[in-house]
C-alpha cells in the first residue's frame, strides 16, 4: 500500500516504475542517504575543524596534501577491487572509515586538539602546534578520501546493476532520496555540541560513523533483497572486445582515464563545477571564519550543508530530474555550463556572506540535482573496469583536482592583497576569476555537447565505449 502511494506521488517528477523497480531504487537511495548524511556532515565539519586546529589560511596547503595522498589511496582501492567483489569492497572500505571517525572523535576530546578560538591557535607551539597541526591534515585527508572513495564506489555499483533507461528516472530518485540524509544529518549532528554546550564537535564526528554504518545495512538490503532481473548491467557487442585490452594493475584506472577521449571528456565535465565552486568556497569559507569560530562555525556549516541538500532535492521534487529523461544527457550536461555562467555573474557582481552562502547552496544543488544523475549515466555504456576502477580516479582527481587547482589559484589572493591592499586585492582576485572561469565554460559546453551525444550513439548501438 505504502509503496504504491510513493510510486503514484512520485510518479509526475521520476516518471513510472515497475513495483520490483522502484523498490530497488528506494533501497539504494537509503543506502545513499547515509553515505551523503555522513558525507555532508564529515565535509562541513572538514573546514570548521581544520580552521580551529590550523588555521582558515592553510585551506590550500591542506588541498595539495590531500590531492597527493589519494594516489596512495588508489592504489589500495584498485588492489582491493582486483581480489575481492564490489559489494565487499564497500563493506571493508566502510568499516575503515567507521573505525576512522570513532578515533578522530576520541582524539578530539583530548584539551590539546580542542577546538580554539584564533588567538589560541596563533599561540600554539612545540608539541601543541605539530600535534594539532598532524590531526588537521589528518582529517582533511580522512574526508577528502572518504567523499572520494565511497562515493564513486556507490555509483559504480549503482551504474553497474542498472539499465540505461532505468536509469534516466531511477538514478535522479536515487538522489532525492539521498538528499534526505544531506538535509537533516549534518544540521543535526553538527549542531548538537553547541546545543548541549560541549566545546568540541567530538561528539559529532563519532555520531558519524553510527551514520556510515547504517548506510552498511541498506546496502546490504539492497543486494539481498532486489531481484536478479534487476541488478543487470549493460552489454555492449564489442565488450569483449574492450575488456580483453584492459589488464589488472595499479594504475590501471588511470591508463583507461588518459587513453579514451570518452573519459576525459566525462573527466572536465566532472572538473569543471568543481573549479569553480572551489573559487566561490574560498571566500565564503574566509567571510564565514571571520565572523563564526568553534563549534558556532561547525553550527553555520552544518546548516549551509542541509541547505545544499534541501535545495537539491526541491529542484529534483519540481521535476528537474524530467530534463534527462525527456530531453536527454545531453541537454542535462549543457545546461549546467549555462548556470554556471550566471553564477559567475552574480560572484562579481555582490560581495556579502549571506550572497556567497545562496551562491554556493544554489551551484552546489544545481550540479547535485541536474548534472550528477546525467554524468553517472555516462558510465553505463562502458566495461566494469572502467565503470569501478576508471570512474575512481576521475571522481578523485576530477572532482579532487580542480578543487586543488581551484586551491592553486586561490593562493593568489595573499599576494594581491599584499601588493593592492585587502579590499582592492580580493577584488582584482574575484575578476581574476571571472575571466578564468568564462574561458572555462565556453570549452566546458563544447565537451559536454560531445559527450552527450557520444552517450546517445553508444546506447542506440549496443557498444560499450570503452
Amino acid at each position: 500500500m505504502l509503496i504504491s502511494l510513493l510510486q503514484s506521488i512520485t510518479s509526475p517528477m521520476f516518471g513510472s516504475f515497475e513495483r520490483e523497480e522502484f523498490k530497488k531504487f528506494l533501497r539504494m537511495g537509503l543506502s545513499l542517504t547515509f553515505i551523503l548524511g555522513s558525507y555532508w556532515t564529515l565535509r562541513t565539519l572538514k573546514n570548521a575543524l581544520f580552521c580551529d586546529l590550523a588555521g582558515a589560511a592553510f585551506q590550500p596547503v591542506a588541498k595539495t596534501v590531500s590531492i597527493v595522498s589519494l594516489v596512495i589511496f588508489l592504489i589500495g582501492y584498485t588492489q582491493l577491487l582486483d581480489r575481492f567483489s564490489r559489494d565487499r569492497v564497500f563493506y571493508m572500505l566502510s568499516y575503515a572509515y567507521m573505525f576512522g571517525a570513532l578515533i578522530f572523535g576520541l582524539l578530539l576530546l583530548h584539551p590539546s586538539f580542542g577546538q580554539a578560538s584564533r588567538d589560541v591557535i596563533c599561540a600554539r607551539t612545540g608539541f601543541a602546534f605539530w600535534a594539532t597541526q598532524l590531526l588537521a591534515y589528518a582529517w582533511f585527508v580522512f574526508v577528502e578520501s572518504y567523499g572520494s572513495l565511497i562515493v564513486a564506489l556507490f555509483w559504480a555499483i549503482a551504474s553497474d546493476t542498472t539499465l540505461p533507461e532505468s536509469a534516466k528516472k531511477g538514478f535522479s530518485l536515487v538522489v532525492a532520496v539521498g538528499q534526505i540524509g544531506g538535509i537533516f544529518l549534518p544540521s543535526g549532528i553538527n549542531g548538537l555540541p553547541q546545543r548541549l554546550g560541549y566545546q568540541t564537535s567530538a561528539l559529532s564526528v563519532m555520531l558519524c560513523a553510527v551514520s556510515i554504518f547504517a548506510s552498511i545495512y541498506f546496502l546490504r538490503n539492497f543486494f539481498k533483497k532486489t531481484p536478479s532481473n534487476l541488478m543487470v548491467s549493460f552489454h555492449g557487442k564489442n565488450e569483449q572486445e574492450e575488456e580483453a585490452e584492459q589488464e589488472p594493475g595499479f594504475f590501471e584506472g588511470f591508463r583507461l582515464l588518459i587513453t579514451h577521449r570518452y573519459l576525459l571528456g566525462i573527466f572536465f565535465v566532472v572538473a569543471m563545477p568543481d573549479l569553480l565552486i572551489a573559487i566561490f568556497d574560498f571566500h565564503f569559507q574566509l567571510m564565514a571564519s571571520d565572523l563564526y569560530s568553534g563549534v558556532e562555525l561547525a553550527a553555520y556549516m552544518g546548516r549551509y550543508g542541509s541547505v545544499v541538500n534541501l535545495v537539491a532535492l526541491t529542484c529534483l521534487l519540481l521535476g528537474v530530474g524530467n530534463i534527462t529523461r525527456l530531453l536527454g544527457v545531453r541537454t542535462a550536461l549543457m545546461l549546467i555550463p549555462l548556470i554556471f555562467a550566471g553564477a559567475i555573474l552574480g560572484f562579481i557582481t555582490l560581495n556579502s556572506l549571506n550572497f556567497l552562502f545562496i551562491l554556493m547552496v544554489g551551484s552546489k544543488a544545481m550540479n547535485y540535482a541536474l548534472s550528477g544523475p546525467a554524468i553517472k549515466q555516462l558510465y553505463i555504456p562502458t566495461t566494469h573496469d572502467t565503470r569501478f576502477k576508471a570512474q575512481a580516479w576521475i571522481e578523485t582527481f576530477g572532482s579532487r583536482g580542480s578543487k586543488e587547482a581551484g586551491a592553486v589559484f586561490n593562493i593568489g589572493l595573499t599576494p594581491l592583497q599584499k601588493s593592492l591592499g585587502a579590499v582592492a586585492g580580493r577584488a582584482r582576485h574575484i575578476m581574476y576569476s571571472a575571466y578564468l572561469g568564462f574561458a572555462l565554460i565556453f570549452i566546458w559546453i563544447f565537451v559536454a555537447a560531445t559527450l552527450g551525444k557520444r552517450y546517445k550513439t553508444a546506447i542506440d548501438d549496443k557498444k560499450v565505449v570503452c
